[in-house]
């Protein structure tokens, strides 16, 4: 398929829905932005795509805790329909809010720990963060970081530390190398990552997860923010920036799977 159709999952309070879709668009694939009351009386439209994202925002308004309505809506009416799209080889990505979303609604970490295995809650700081982050990327199992190794993101969320229940579910994930993405410091992922490298205090310095398929992925960073080398804080200093690939590497590698 030369042309995958996205899934741009729209909710009260998405506001990177249109970037979101812009960076599909650009990466060859036909991205489609349709409210989730609309797959929720139809799940069958999910025929309709190859790939979910969940994109970033305040859904709901973060009542709650971030991404949580969202995450029952689709727990309660769109378990079963999502869990075959993931059975039929289909991509579900979620970034910043839909990574919250995600998580809560148990479509990247099964729970099988007695309790939920994993969740995002408040930054360290107590407070919003909004920079530019380094990432130390496995790539060994999840499709939309093939052949990434490092990559610069912008961050911006409140609720972003990534915390398990116990070491038993951190060790798991990270032996199934579900842990694809972690803050680092810009001379590499060596060593201990203290703030604001680690902008959040998460736990192994995660960034991002996939699930045991490698087809799910949710992530903190923003890749949409970052599609063109003048979106860098540094894009007038050329030597800054050399070789430096940008977040649309996500979305090629979303789309080069159905190639």
């Amino acid at each position: 398929m030369a042309k995958p159709n996205v899934l741009v999952l729209r909710s009260p309070g998405t506001n990177c829905d249109e970037e979101t879709a812009h960076a599909f668009e650009r990466a060859g694939a036909n991205p489609n932005a349709v409210h989730v009351n609309e797959i929720i009386s139809t799940p069958k439209k999910l025929n309709d795509f190859q790939i979910i994202c969940v994109p970033g925002g305040f859904s709901f308004g973060d009542d709650i805790s971030g991404g949580k309505v969202l995450a029952l809506q689709l727990q309660h009416n769109l378990a079963d329909a999502l869990q075959q799209f993931r059975e039929d080889g289909k991509l579900i990505l979620g970034i910043c809010n839909g990574f919250q979303v995600l998580l809560k609604a148990q479509l990247l970490v099964h729970n099988e720990f007695d309790g939920p295995p994993a969740t995002l809650t408040w930054n360290d700081s107590g407070r919003y963060r909004d920079c530019w982050v380094h990432l130390a990327i496995d790539n060994e199992l999840c499709v939309f970081l093939n052949d990434v190794d490092r990559l610069q993101l912008p961050v911006a969320h409140a609720e972003g530390k990534f915390m398990t229940r116990n070491k038993q579910v951190l060790d798991y994930l990270e032996v199934n190398h579900q842990l694809a993405m972690k803050y680092c410091k810009p001379t590499g992922p060596n060593g201990h990552v203290p703030f604001p490298f680690n902008p959040n205090g998460a736990q192994a310095n995660v960034a991002g997860i996939c699930d045991e398929t490698g087809r799910v992925f949710g992530l903190m960073p923003h890749p949409e923010r970052f599609l063109d080398k003048t979106n860098h804080p540094s894009w007038t200093q050329p030597s800054a920036i050399d070789g430096l690939s940008t977040g649309k590497v996500i979305f090629d590698n979303a789309v080069s799977y159905f190639k």
